[in-house]
């Protein structure tokens, strides 16, 4: 009524309640009421520009380049009206248009060539930033030769030199320019890739990497293995750091120098322990767990007080750990994202969904967090920066913190759908009336201790929050709390026991499809939730994708089989339907029959357990009078396996113990033992007590050993 009401436009009434919206973030909303705004005052300039930043917000460039159009028409002599237009070209990725605009405004500039002007250098940069996107590389180069002395940051002149001459083939004068940056900044590994890729022969690697391991070890620098980790790939590479390291380990201990060859100044005691943290990750990457704990132990027993090596210990023992309620407020996402898997892991699924909508929530706020800039960088000439800024949030949920944290809630929504929770009030009711008189006593005994533990920890939870709630009212001034509002609190027990399950799998999923879609598990996880819906064309669309990325997958050969069975199942779909999905199906497997086709994968795999446990697991879905011979392929340790590992075999246990095969207490019992043997260390696999064997008779979930991680832990 308000709405409609003719005086509430007269006076803004439109353009307020925009506002009011986007206090609200709700974006879409907001923008309708611009637009209803702008139709009465087509010209206002500060409701043009409130829809700008909505529009740049929400990534409508269409609409944002139109928007700046009509505020550069209106104020043709401001700065920010070209920049914005032009800003709106170059996303659009028009960059012959962002350069014509760009070079328009500079040609206004009155900027003597020998003076220094910050903004006006940002301005060039920006203009070469453009140019690189566009492949121009010769003109890149020439431009930033011409406006060398105007512009301010000398490193990036040089950067981007380096960078334009390796594309133009010019390698020998490239090189020169890389050894100059490596002089300037050893710790850049950027330079160090653009130097290899000028000089190219091999030999130089062994150089170049031995003078960058011992500048880091000397300095004392934690995440060194993380920065080379991404050169894991190449075993050539592997071997030659391998070789450095344990070299230097084996001369520190015996003269404090990095070879017993060189004469000059000791290194201090340090060294040696980042060059034993360095191989302790370096072998547990390589899964030589024996290895990486001798390391580990060692710099443990050097210094005791290194909080970074008792983790990577806990790691090498794959263990997780329990996060502090602070680390949530410091968004220390790669410890939430450990703790949600650890979680996971024990079957706390309440627990680690927290973590996991934790972890969603953080993303969020950097995502609603870029607003601000939007004026301010235009204002500030920051326009490398800014688009920058843009970009990265465009695949902010991209980041492997952010998959970790959806896959893990997809998992276990999953779970809970396929066996949703029960009242634990009535499951302790039932389970009483089965119970001698010594057993009964026992479990009320452990009720009453259970009982006493949780008020407890709902006592500390309760003083936590009052503590927290403080703090926040402090860091935040009354307009904010008005703004933001109090966001719900993420209770355990709620999360565990939501009425639909797969919908909110989808939350998690729809980012992964946008901007994961490279990788196979976004797809295979998609096909697990349609799969349960009943929903056939999203299935074959998330099976044609996964096949498309890796055709031999063994969860992709599960999903398959899967998929294809269900479809057989249901011989009333619509015409249309069953039509597409017998089309696409023959395309993979081509006319050949379900086992034929499980048998023929397990052939071509039979050297690979994850392989053999997925066409084991096929073989019981399809004929459960085959379990005996599925359980034997799916345990198979011979030595012709080439992929024995703990999370491997891992899986295995977990598929015995959690119906995958029927029951098959015996064989699980006895493929646990044999996997003891193999990996004693390995907490999965230790023995069970009397107390955990019964528990199995009434169970039907992943079977670990819980009770005796939790100790451990």
């Amino acid at each position: 009524m308000i709405l409609s009401n003719p005086k509430f436009a007269e006076h803004g009434g439109w353009h307020v309640y925009g506002l009011l919206q986007r206090s609200d973030k709700k974006y879409d909303e907001a923008i309708k009421c611009y637009r209803n705004a702008l139709k009465l005052d087509k010209d206002n300039l500060q409701i043009l520009r409130d829809l700008s930043l909505l529009q740049i917000q929400m990534r409508d460039l269409e609409g944002y380049r139109e928007t700046r159009y009509q505020l550069l028409q209106l104020r043709p002599t401001q700065r920010a009206s070209w920049i914005g237009y032009a800003i709106a070209y170059h996303l659009l990725k028009d960059y012959d248009m962002a350069l014509k605009l760009l070079e328009e405004f500079r040609k206004t500039q009155q900027i003597p060539p020998n003076k220094i002007d910050y903004e006006y250098s940002e301005l060039i940069l920006y203009q070469n930033q453009v140019m690189r996107e566009a492949d121009l590389f010769q003109e890149s180069l020439e431009h930033i030769e011409t406006y060398e002395r105007q512009i301010c940051d000398k490193l990036m002149i040089e950067e981007i030199r380096g960078e334009m001459l390796l594309k133009l083939g010019r390698l020998k004068e490239a090189s020169e320019v890389y050894k100059e940056l490596i002089d300037r900044n050893a710790e850049n590994w950027h330079y160090y890739e653009g130097l290899e890729r000028a000089l190219q022969p091999r030999e130089k690697f062994r150089e170049l990497m031995d003078k960058f391991l011992r500048v880091n070890f000397s300095k004392g620098c934690p995440p060194l293995f993380t920065t080379l980790k991404s050169l894991y790939y190449n075993t050539e590479k592997v071997s030659t750091i391998q070789e450095l390291v344990t070299g230097y380990e084996a001369s520190l201990k015996t003269c404090d120098l990095f070879s017993p060859y060189e004469n000059g100044e000791r290194e201090p005691p340090t060294t040696l322990l980042w060059v034993r943290y360095f191989l302790a990750q370096h072998f547990d990457k390589l899964g030589q767990f024996s290895l990486a704990l001798d390391y580990i132990n060692s710099a443990v027993a050097s210094t005791p007080t290194l909080i970074e090596l008792f983790y990577l210990k806990a790691k090498i023992y794959k263990e997780g750990t329990s996060a502090m309620e602070n680390l949530n407020e410091m968004q220390c996402m790669w410890f939430q994202t450990e703790c949600a898997l650890a979680f996971q892991r024990l079957g706390k699924y309440g627990d680690a969904l927290k973590k996991c909508h934790e972890v969603e929530r953080h993303f969020f706020e950097i995502t609603d967090d870029q607003f601000d800039f939007h004026t301010y960088c235009m204002r500030k000439m920051t326009l490398r920066a800014y688009v920058d800024l843009l970009r990265l949030e465009d695949i902010l949920r991209k980041h492997a913190f952010y998959f970790k944290a959806a896959r893990s809630a997809i998992e276990i929504y999953l779970k809970l759908h396929d066996n949703p929770l029960a009242n634990e009030s009535k499951e302790q009711e039932v389970n009483s009336e089965n119970l001698s008189a010594k057993e009964l006593k026992k479990m009320l005994s452990k009720q009453r201790r259970a009982q006493k533990k949780a008020k407890l920890e709902e006592e500390r939870k309760h003083a936590e929050r009052e503590r927290q709630q403080k703090n926040q009212k402090k860091k935040r001034d009354e307009e904010e709390e008005e703004t933001s509002g109090p966001k719900e609190e993420l209770v355990p027990e709620k999360l565990e026991r939501v009425d639909n399950p797969l919908e909110e799998a989808i939350k998690f999923l729809i980012p992964l499809k946008n901007l994961v879609a490279d990788n196979i598990d976004t797809h295979l996880l998609a096909f697990e939730i349609y799969f349960r819906k009943g929903k056939f064309l999203l299935m074959l669309q998330s099976v044609k994708r996964a096949f498309a990325i890796n055709s031999n997958n063994p969860w992709l050969h599960e999903c398959l089989i899967k998929f294809s069975k269900c479809v057989s199942d249901h011989s009333n779909l619509p015409e249309i339907v069953n039509k597409v999905l017998t089309q696409e199906m023959q395309k993979i497997f081509i006319s050949k029959d379900l086992e034929s086709f499980n048998e023929e994968f397990l052939k071509r795999n039979s050297t690979s357990i994850q392989h053999l446990l997925s066409g084991a697991k096929m073989m019981y879905f399809l004929d459960n009078s085959r379990q005996e011979k599925a359980t034997a392929i799916a345990v198979r340790l011979d030595d012709t396996m080439r992929d024995k590992n703990v999370k491997t075999l891992t899986k295995v246990l977990e598929s015995l113990l959690d119906g995958s095969f029927g029951t098959c207490h015996s064989q699980s019992n006895e493929y646990r033992i044999a996997c003891h043997k193999l990996f004693p260390l390995a907490s999965a696999f230790l023995p069970l007590t009397n107390e955990d064997d019964s528990c199995f008779a009434s169970m039907n979930h992943t079977a670990i050993n819980h009770d005796v991680l939790s100790n451990e832990i």
